[in-house]
This record gives structure tokens, C-alpha cells and sequence, in this order.
């Protein structure tokens, strides 16, 4: 069911998806399910990401810059995702991060994709434009005003290295880490040059050399620490957002008033699951998503409230009437097993 979203009619020759593992890493991009998307790269490691789809021919890396994720488009870079591969208009998914950042964040698309490949901040699309043309057409009262965040363009190439003050936002300290390894790169470039003119090489001690490497290292684990925090909030949010609107549609279905004539009948996808394409199980985690298990009491009351309201012979007492005919086998044999599920749950709580 999960995989019908993808239209054949979409494919492209060529480079077109091909298997049902190309439209699952397809799905979880459009999503933004981080977490899937890295389990099931991780399990899949020989899967090629250049496929396209589409109309516009593009790539899960296009799709993740036009989707503004950053994220989701680091963890495409480390498994192999081509910053050179054009669209059908010739556009890598550099072009498309850097029209993104004159809306959005700059660091959080275009750097990530300038570092890993910086010969594509070069490249023209059919109208002969390249990334680095659209960063330097804005305008400086544009970036100061309506797209502030921008200002960092400018402020790298000026060299002020200490501008991070004049912020003083916490959004900005990724940026402001990533302006001190560039002061330090150029100086490091100075004093190479300077040492070749005199014949002459600068040596530090070893103990400099290797606080310089503790230092380094601590600050590459801070920021992968930051990063795993940034991930585990949003996978957070997206739980949180499916528990709400799972909550909101069991409202409107089952706790309508029994004496109101029914609007219309209910098909399998008008049925509040909480999980639609998921399995029992994923279904189940929505559902007691953030109850506190070590409180037995509480929990135990929220697991019967959901045994209560996906009991069989309860359901259809309620929305019996109102299925449609050919898919009534198939909500109700949902529902079994979902009220099986949680009473297999309940009987482990004992």
C-alpha cells in the first residue's frame, strides 16, 4: 500500500527509478524520515542514489535541496549522491540550494554541497547560469533586511571573521565555528607561503601539536554530538505530529454524536489508523507514543482506552453501518489485528 504514492508514469529512461528500493529512499526523502532513511541505507549500502524521476528529472539530492532538509541531504552526500547531476533542465541541486537560500538558510544547504564538491558552484545550466551567479546577484539590503541570514555570503568574503557578534544567535554558532577554520586555513596558507620565500619552515612543538589535535577532536565530537540532538528533536517532532493528528481524526470519526445521520460512507483510508502504510507494530508506537511507561498505572489506563476503542465488536458497533462494502473485510481484519496487538501488549504488562 505504502508504495502506490509513486506512479509508474513517472519513471524516466535512463536513469529511471527501477526497483522497490529506489522508491522507498524516494519516499523517505519526500517525508523527511531522517532515521528511515539512514537505517535503510545502512542496510542497503551498494543501493545507487543518481536515479531520477519525475517529469523534471530529478534526484533524491534535488528533491532533498528543494525540500530545504538538510539532513536528509548531508546523510544522501556520505552515501554517495552526485552534487554534478543535472536535472532536465540542467540544473544540479546546487542551483536549486542556492535559489533556496535566497529564502533560507545559507549554511544549512549551500555549504554542506560547496564543501563536498566545490567544482559545482561552476557549473551552467541550460541558460548558462551556475550557483555562484545566483549567490552573487543579491542585493546587500535584500540580505540585511528580508533575507538577513544571507549575510553570512558577504561576511566570507570580506573576512570578517568576528561578525558573529553583531548576531549574537544561537542559530549561528555552527556558522560561527565554521568562520574560525577558515581564519585559521588562511593563516596556516600565509605562513607556508612566507616560509618558502625564506627557505625557511616554521616547526611547532610537538605539545602544540598535539593540544592542536585534542582541541580538534573535541570540537569535531561536539559537533557531531549537536547534530545527533538536531535529528533526534525533529524525528521527536514528527512522532509528536503523528500521535496529534491521529488523536484528531479518531475525534472526528469515532466521538461524532450516534444520532446524527452519517455524512458518508468510510473506505479503508478513512479510517483514522495511526500508522497508515505502517505495520501493527509502528501502529501501536503512535498510538502510546510518549506515555511514561515506568508509571504502571497510567499507562495501563491509556492501553485499555485504545483496547476500548479498537475492540472488534465495539468498532462495529459504531462505524458498522458505515463501511463500504468493499473494503468492509479488510477494516475489519485490520482492526482485529490491531486489537490483537494490543492485547498481546497488555498481557505482557501482567
Amino acid at each position: 500500500m505504502c508504495e502506490l504514492w509513486f506512479k509508474t508514469s513517472d519513471c524516466v529512461p535512463g536513469g529511471a527509478v527501477e526497483s522497490l528500493k529506489q522508491r522507498r529512499v524516494l519516499r523517505y526523502v519526500e517525508e523527511g524520515s531522517l532515521m528511515k532513511l539512514k537505517s535503510f541505507l545502512r542496510k542497503h549500502k551498494d543501493l545507487e542514489l543518481n536515479f531520477t524521476q519525475g517529469k523534471k528529472h530529478r534526484s533524491p539530492l534535488h528533491i532533498a535541496c528543494s525540500h530545504g532538509d538538510d539532513a536528509v541531504l548531508r546523510l544522501l552526500l556520505k552515501h554517495g549522491a552526485d552534487p554534478l547531476q543535472p536535472d532536465r533542465n540542467g540544473e544540479t541541486p546546487l542551483h536549486l540550494a542556492a535559489k533556496r537560500a535566497l529564502k533560507h538558510a545559507y549554511d544549512d544547504l549551500v555549504v554542506p554541497l560547496q564543501r563536498n564538491c566545490p567544482e559545482a558552484m561552476d557549473v551552467s545550466n541550460k541558460a548558462g547560469v551556475t550557483p555562484r551567479d545566483l549567490l552573487q546577484w543579491m542585493k546587500p539590503e535584500q540580505v540585511l533586511g528580508k533575507y538577513r541570514l544571507l549575510l553570512r555570503v558577504i561576511i566570507l568574503s570580506t573576512g570578517l571573521t568576528d561578525a558573529a557578534v553583531i548576531f549574537n544567535e544561537v542559530d549561528f554558532g555552527d556558522w560561527a565555528d565554521q568562520i574560525r577554520r577558515e581564519y585559521f586555513a588562511k593563516q596556516r596558507a600565509k605562513e607556508q607561503r612566507e616560509a618558502g620565500q625564506k627557505r625557511s619552515k616554521r616547526r611547532k612543538e610537538p605539545e602544540e601539536d598535539e593540544r592542536s589535535r585534542r582541541e580538534l577532536r573535541a570540537r569535531l565530537e561536539r559537533e557531531h554530538e549537536e547534530y545527533l540532538q538536531r535529528a533526534a528533536r525533529k524525528e521527536e517532532e514528527t512522532r509528536l505530529g503523528r500521535k496529534r493528528r491521529y488523536e484528531e481524526r479518531c475525534a472526528a470519526t469515532f466521538h461524532s454524536s450516534s444520532s446524527k445521520a452519517p455524512e458518508g460512507l468510510l473506505g479503508y483510508d478513512d479510517i483514522p489508523w495511526p500508522a497508515p502504510c505502517g505495520s501493527l507494530e509502528e501502529m501501536v508506537g503512535v498510538m502510546l507514543h510518549g506515555a511514561d511507561r515506568s508509571d504502571s498505572t497510567v499507562f495501563r489506563k491509556l492501553l485499555r482506552r485504545q483496547q476500548a476503542l479498537w475492540h472488534p465488536d465495539k468498532f462495529v458497533q459504531r462505524c458498522g453501518g458505515r463501511l463500504q462494502e468493499s473494503d468492509r473485510q479488510k477494516i475489519l481484519d485490520t482492526v482485529t489485528g490491531l486489537s490483537q496487538e494490543l492485547n498481546r501488549l497488555a498481557q505482557t504488562l501482567r
